[in-house]
């Protein structure tokens, strides 16, 4: 993402949190543009042209009393500017600036409660002195020595300095996490930063968005050719009609058609994008060789692989029928980052693979462009908007590129598909009869590779058992699952027993995220 001159910026140096794009969710949201960069690719004179009106050091996974741990660059202290430090980022900030860290035999992970000793910028409006506030800790050390002009002005029961700050030089550390929905006014806390301490304007938009990305397709293309992954998702959907918009008819989308899609979406796919949005569109029929190359494979990883590479190896055939191609556009979004990727130097950990996220350029000799890769999923539905797509492709739940593949654990099977995409529309149908699917962040249906006897018309049954899955989300990272009434739940395992062959027995899936993920594969 890159932002014109006259916008202002937020730099946030990243030291491995799994939530650091949480920071960058919450600032957008206050109308300022911000980039995330690994605390380690932070080069002095790279910092300066970027010219931030403000740093956010993140949290991350190291201890600050480990040798070689990682540090700020000395420069973020001596710019003049605003600094937040989040839980290691305070940590980090306090030892370069000459306080003190140690390990904490009172460790806090989870909720938590501090103490406001005193008022400061960041709680204005927010928390008054001598109150109590709840907020979300993850911390085994704690700053035990403050450097020379700082205060503090919050304390916890595992972290005597959990709110400190140096209202002078407008420097300020909190041992909590402020981006995460765990803490109930971090958002308050992080927007009296970024728009009353840094003076931000808050005047990016994605309608600003919109154009400077479609700016940067046309000076990255120039006049050679695109193909976009089509799979009729939000995602790629939206990727489609901006590159549609920025460079017409050097755009051909490719639509894979896996035979894993669920049911009648192959058929608007074509609707919408061939003839009512008249982009040049392929549609490669491929449900058979997906299936043959699948078969008898039961490994998560393993078929994730599988679907990636029949993936590549389809549109290799397809860009070569086109003719000369140089560029491939993808609907990879952050959260897929972040799971997939362990950035050099910093240890977030690799939850899965996501099919859609490296190796393709390698492969297919083609440069990426990924123009989402920076939001998270809410965000492109408000680019949808902004780009005027049908209401229904925008508020569509996500799907996954491997589609029903991944909601079928173990081996895939014809009769496997069948039954889970008969499943799966009766369960999303329900969902909008009792106009519950847009309460809900995605809603899908698992066929699990577990059979169970039942009574069926006074003759026993042996067939599948069905989970059904709900969640509540703002953008994919964090996740709970949704409080269904009793009544809906009795309603649905009837209907889904009673209309879906091969189907005699209904859970409903509880698991949060964590400790879970979304999909079950």
């Amino acid at each position: 993402m890159n932002a014109n001159n006259n916008t202002d910026r937020i730099l946030i140096l990243d030291f491995g949190s799994q939530v650091t794009q949480l920071i960058a969710r919450r600032v957008r949201e206050f109308g300022v543009y911000c980039e995330i960069w690994p605390f380690n690719n932070a080069a002095d004179d790279k910092i300066t042209k970027f010219n931030p009106k403000a740093i956010i050091l993140s949290g991350g996974p190291s201890s600050v009393t480990e040798e070689n741990s990682p540090r700020a660059p000395e420069i973020v202290f001596n710019l003049g500017i605003p600094v937040l430090g989040i839980c290691y980022g305070q940590q980090t900030m306090c030892e370069q600036l000459g306080g003190k860290v140690e390990s904490s035999d009172h460790k806090e992970f989870g909720r938590a409660f501090v103490q406001i000793k005193q008022n400061c910028a960041l709680f204005q409006d927010v928390w008054l002195e001598n109150s109590q506030e709840e907020v979300w800790m993850s911390h085994g050390d704690k700053v035990v020595s403050l450097p020379n002009g700082f205060e503090v002005v919050a304390v916890s029961d595992g972290a005597p300095n959990a709110v400190i700050a140096n209202e002078n030089k407008k420097f300020y550390g909190i041992q909590f996490h402020p981006e995460v929905v765990h803490t109930p006014h971090g958002k308050e806390l992080l927007k009296n930063f970024v728009i009353n301490v840094a003076n931000c304007s808050g005047n990016w938009t994605m309608s600003a968005f919109r154009q400077q990305e479609i700016d940067k397709i046309r000076a990255q293309v120039g006049d050679k050719k695109v193909i976009c992954g089509l799979s009729g998702g939000v995602d790629s959907s939206v990727v489609a009609v901006l590159l549609n918009e920025a460079i017409g008819d050097q755009l051909t989308c490719i639509f894979v058609d896996t035979g894993m899609m669920r049911e009648g979406e192959a058929e608007e796919v074509i609707e919408l994008f061939q003839n009512h949005y008249n982009i040049n569109l392929i549609h490669s029929k491929s449900s058979d060789l997906f299936l043959s190359r699948l078969s008898g494979v039961s490994d998560p990883e393993q078929k994730r692989k599988i679907i990636g590479k029949t993936f590549i190896d389809i549109f290799e055939d397809c860009a070569n029928s086109i003719g000369d191609v140089d560029f491939l556009a993808q609907g990879t979004l952050y959260p897929d980052v972040i799971e997939s990727v362990s950035f050099t130097g910093g240890p977030s950990v690799t939850i899965k693979s996501h099919h859609n996220v490296g190796g393709l350029p390698d492969k297919m000799n083609l440069k990426l462009i990924e123009p989402l890769r920076e939001l998270f999923k809410d965000e492109v539905r408000i680019l949808g908007a902004e780009l005027e797509m049908p209401e229904a492709f925008i508020k569509r739940h996500p799907f996954p590129g491997p589609g029903l593949a991944i909601r079928i654990p173990g081996e895939i099977t014809l009769e496997k598909l069948e039954i889970l995409r008969k499943a799966d529309k009766i369960y999303l149908d329900a969902l909008h009869e009792w106009d519950l699917y847009d309460k809900i962040w995605q809603a899908f249906a698992v066929l699990l590779p577990v059979k169970t006897v039942g009574v069926m018309g006074d003759s026993r049954s042996y067939e599948y058992v069905c989970a059904i899955r709900a969640v509540t989300s703002t953008d994919g990272m964090t996740a709970d699952y949704y409080h269904f009434s009793h009544e809906f739940l009795s309603y649905i395992s009837t209907k889904l027993i009673n209309e879906t062959r091969g189907i005699n027995r209904v859970v409903y899936d509880i698991t949060s995220k964590p400790p879970g993920t979304i999909e079950w594969e």
